[in-house]
């Protein structure tokens, strides 16, 4: 564990990235070289049924500012740059698309050890602004997150959050879509080589569950199983592989226990580093 409480994005962090991560139904592979000045570019295609998407992602670094530079097949170009710790704990984020002029967004992010804060502001004459903020320790905290568009005077968003960890459990609940949903979250380590994890989300204006429950095993060092199911049958399973330091190859699959005539739907994603 971090010696701060992390950002809010962080609570429940862990559940979701063993419930979620890396499972998908498309054809997906990256590759990523570095030029001899230690550039580094990343060119990555996606196959969704009949569609293939695909994007360029250039990467360079200098001392503590990074800028990444994407153009994707619909000929956007996506810019970042991120300035790491200016301040001590503070990190500068500045994004924008183009064509989209209403796209400019600046973030602030400040870590310490008994808070974490982010706040962006769009760079626009109305702008959106986000701002989240956690307080506690590495153990227990408590967390909101929350949208204002000075446009329409609203709040489009407002969620807050509570976590607790130790060495081998994480839970945290969440109350999200102001106040109409209820999202609670357990991730467990049973052993050094498999975790469970749990989420369930309740929606207090439908009065709908939403339940999903999944795994992770470690077979050996360098593959990992993982499996999950939610209340409405449907199970998913991956197998991933680092066959060398960095690069991933993924297999994955999806089934409709409720309809075992139905297809089952596969993804696969290889990911090569040098």
């Amino acid at each position: 564990m971090g010696k701060g409480p992390g950002l809010y994005t962080d609570i429940g962090k862990k559940a979701r990235d063993l419930l979620y991560k890396d499972y998908q139904s498309d054809h997906k592979f990256t590759i990523t070289t570095y030029s001899p000045t230690g550039v580094a570019i990343t060119s990555s295609g996606t196959k969704k049924g009949e569609l293939f998407l695909a994007d360029v992602n250039t990467q360079l670094k200098n001392k503590n500012i990074t800028t990444d530079l994407k153009v994707d097949t619909a000929s956007n170009l996506f810019t970042t740059i991120t300035v790491d710790e200016p301040a001590p704990g503070l990190k500068t984020i500045l994004s924008f698309k183009v064509p989209d002029q209403r796209s400019g967004k600046v973030e602030l992010q400040y870590l310490h050890d008994y808070a974490g804060i982010s706040t962006s502001v769009g760079l626009t004459a109305n702008p959106i602004v986000n701002f989240s903020a956690v307080i506690g320790t590495n153990v227990l905290s408590l967390g909101t997150d929350l949208s204002f568009d000075s446009k329409s005077g609203n709040f489009t968003k407002c969620n807050a959050g509570l976590s607790f960890n130790n060495a081998d459990l994480i839970a945290s609940l969440n109350l999200n879509n102001k106040g109409d949903s209820l999202a609670a979250s357990y991730y467990h380590f049973v052993n050094p080589l498999t975790a469970v994890g749990a989420e369930v989300i309740h929606s207090f204006s439908t009065n709908d569950n939403t339940i999903t429950v999944g795994t992770q095993h470690i077979l050996d060092p360098l593959t990992t199983l993982k499996a999950r199911v939610n209340n409405a049958g449907i199970a998913s399973a991956l197998i991933q592989h680092e066959w060398r330091p960095k690069s991933l190859f993924t297999i994955s699959g999806e089934v409709d226990t409720k309809a075992i005539e139905k297809s089952a739907k596969f993804g696969l994603a290889l990911a090569l580093k040098p």
